[in-house]
């Protein structure tokens, strides 16, 4: 099948979501259809690329940095947008559209599906949801509610990574969702008896967007009264940066703060701690618990909805917000190197779970029911999952 991917951004640019919109983007390449992603584009970034047998066609946006998007910026890049899908579209036709995010890339998807009849299938991810980040974009969602109705019920079908997102959705449509796991590729994991060449260190390691909702103050304040010895690292920047390094001078524990680091350098960074904390207060599918897992981390994880489908038992858990207990958490690890060596054991065989082959299976067969038009080459055992549904 042809398969147009709308994203509003792709790696480098962004996070999480960019990343699950190239592993499924690529997975789905490599099982044999042709992917066309159109995504926006920022200085230092090239305008077109074959990006493991994907073609991304980057358009012009005002997007400044690659971490955090204003509503402007995610604006700036819909009509580029909507223009380059449509020419490409009319140039060789897709048989579909997946679009990452109902807001803002499914405006482009169902812009483009009253122009060209072509069908769209969405992919939630948290903020392009209504009442996931309420904090940052509760009115937006409620001046754009109507029209984020019309994108949904315009869809062919709407998927989502997590039950707990699949039941938010829920709250406001009653349209299926189909829950489709993120793809994570463990090709760059290294497993519990190995590290890559990095030294392992008596460090706990957190990676995030630095947002009040990813609980990083939760992970500062249970830092103090552990006892000495271990090394606290956080690496990602935000708007919340600033607030977390006051919080760590104010508790008067000693932490690095990184700020963004490319993603290229995290895998090395992953492997140099050996515990990865994740304290944050609400996620759909949070992807850092996957690279972190495959990276041979334990991992210590909040029990917010969507974490706890990634991690599975495969963590040690805290409810969200609980500093005590992340402190106790954290402080039995330190000095417990069999239950380190079981969790990063554990994590490592949870993340094949997640193999990009079997998550692109289960696109395909919703692809081609929902696709306009299947190619008369589309393999039998594509027809066969099309008549069984």
């Amino acid at each position: 099948m042809r398969i147009l991917t709308l994203c509003y951004e792709y790696p480098p640019i962004g996070g999480g979501g960019a990343v699950v919109c190239r592993e499924v983007a690529q997975a789905l390449a490599a099982v044999g259809h042709e992917v066309n992603v159109v995504t926006s584009r920022m200085e230092g970034v090239p305008a077109f690329q074959d990006d493991g047998g994907v073609d991304v066609h980057r358009v012009p946006s005002w997007r400044k940095r690659r971490y955090h998007a204003t509503t402007a910026e995610l604006g700036s890049e819909l009509v580029p947008t909507y223009r380059t899908a449509l020419r490409l579209h009319e140039a060789d036709p897709f048989d579909i559209v997946h679009c990452h995010f109902i807001v803002p890339s499914g405006l482009v998807a169902l812009k483009l599906g009253e122009r060209t009849g072509l069908p769209y299938v969405l992919t939630a991810h948290g903020s392009d949801v209504p009442g996931y980040n309420s904090a940052r974009f509760k009115l937006m969602h409620r001046l754009i509610g109507p029209l984020w109705q019309r994108v949904v019920t315009g869809s062919a079908a709407v998927t989502t990574p997590s039950h707990f997102l699949e039941d938010l959705i829920h709250q406001h449509t009653d349209a299926p969702v189909h829950v489709i796991p993120n793809a994570f590729s463990t090709a760059s994991a290294v497993d519990g008896a190995a590290d890559g060449g990095v030294e392992r260190r008596d460090r706990f390691l957190v990676v995030s967007r630095m947002l009040e909702r990813k609980g990083v103050q939760h992970f500062i304040k249970a830092l103090k009264g552990l006892p000495p010895g271990w090394e606290a690292v956080v690496a990602g920047d935000g708007p919340y940066l600033a607030t977390a390094r006051g919080i760590a001078a104010e508790a008067g524990v000693d932490v690095r703060f990184l700020g963004h680091v490319a993603r290229e350098d995290l895998p090395a960074l992953y492997r140099s701690a050996k515990v990865f904390v994740f304290p944050s207060l609400q996620e759909n599918f949070p992807m850092v618990l996957l690279e972190a897992m495959a990276a041979g981390c334990a991992v210590v994880s909040s029990t917010a909805p969507g974490c706890l489908e990634v991690v599975g038992d495969a963590a040690r858990l805290v409810a969200p917000g609980d500093v005590e207990g992340l402190h106790e958490a954290m402080k039995g690890l330190m000095t417990d190197g069999a239950a380190v060596a079981d969790l990063r054991a554990r994590a490592y065989g949870r993340v094949t779970l997640f193999a990009p082959d079997h998550v692109a299976r289960q696109y395909e067969r919703l692809f081609l029911i929902k696709g306009a038009n299947p190619p008369l080459g589309v393999p039998e055992r594509l027809r066969a999952a099309s008549r069984a549904a």
